[in-house]
């Protein structure tokens, strides 16, 4: 179980790092617009990526 969740973590480092170092103008100008939305957006879309997280793990399973 902990080496999984070690390879999933890195395998999120990695996907999450792919647009700063490919675009580095286009993650700074998508961080701004974040920065700009109210919590309850933010809170939306939090929610949203787990939601589609969960259900990619119920399909993968």
């Amino acid at each position: 179980m902990g080496k999984v969740l070690l390879m999933a973590v890195a395998l999120m480092l990695v996907i999450e790092g792919v647009l700063p170092f490919l675009a580095p103008h286009l993650w700074r100008d998508m961080f701004r617009r974040i920065v700009a939305m109210t919590d309850g957006q933010i809170r939306f879309f939090g929610l949203s990526s787990m939601l589609l997280g969960l259900l990619l793990l119920y399909i993968a399973a």
